[in-house]
């Protein structure tokens, strides 16, 4: 194997793995054995691709401390619960109004299960993959999408970085900071606001690096925004019939 392909295919895990943990760290609600984990492994700063960028850089040092504060805790519960409460004000009852799901942010009426969904899973078909259940949890969380991405960065086909490149410019990237500043704003546990500025942080500065493999600069937001409102008026989604059927290990999965 050559040097350059080595390094191809340590960024490709390095990428896939990063991606992988800020998507269960967005999934699901911290146990006490979560809460060691990180602590144990000195999250973030174990993220593979290094962020160099000053809202990176910020985000980084700020989580860094929070989950090293983490390690003079006489009993994780009281933390645990009070990040539950966080959880759930974002990403389940939604009383933050800070959405995890892309059709609140981009539908004009702010409404979830829209136009963006169905442009979402359209990616996951053409990669043979498919929710669980969108009816439960809709196929453009961003947990969904963090796993897609980790899917589509393992893949040595000759056109993963241009699709990651694309993906990242028509869904994630358009809402992603709306996002981490809601959070920023709303949230009470500081964890909860590190891990959405380090995953509006991570995914601009992974945009930054495609542009290097790949030699192409990044598109405005203008032209993205002309290129997804042609797609809309052209009709290039999937209707609603339910998706293929899931296959654990194959499909996005928490």
């Amino acid at each position: 194997m050559s040097a350059h392909r080595a390094l191809e295919e340590d960024f490709r895990r390095a990428v896939s793995g990063d991606l992988r943990l800020l998507a269960r760290l967005h999934d699901h609600e911290l146990s006490a054995s979560d809460l060691q984990a990180l602590a144990r492994v000195g999250f973030p700063d174990n993220l593979g691709l290094r962020l160099e960028g000053d809202s990176g850089r910020e985000a980084l040092f700020f989580l860094c401390r929070v989950v090293a504060s983490w390690a003079g805790l006489e009993s994780e519960q009281p933390l645990v619960d009070a990040l539950a409460a966080d959880y759930a004000a974002i990403y389940l009852n939604h009383s933050y109004q800070a959405s995890p799901f892309e059709s609140v942010w981009l539908d004009e009426d702010h409404l979830a299960m829209q136009e963006p969904m169905f442009q979402v899973r359209a990616w996951y078909r053409r990669y043979g993959l498919a929710v669980p259940d969108w009816r439960r949890r809709a196929d453009d969380h961003l947990a969904y999408q963090l796993e897609f991405m980790a899917h589509l960065a393992e893949s040595r086909a000759e056109e993963t970085w241009s699709a990651l490149a694309r993906f990242l410019d028509e869904h994630p990237l358009r809402w992603i900071g709306d996002f981490a500043e809601r959070v920023t704003q709303r949230a009470q546990e500081p964890f909860y606001v590190g891990l959405a500025r380090i995953t509006a942080a991570y995914l601009d500065e992974l945009r930054d690096v495609l542009v290097q493999l790949l030699g192409e600069p990044r598109p405005d937001p203008e032209e993205i925004e002309r290129r997804m409102q042609q797609a809309t008026r052209a009709g290039q989604r999937p209707d609603l019939a339910q998706p293929a059927a899931y296959v654990p290990g194959v499909g996005p999965t928490w």
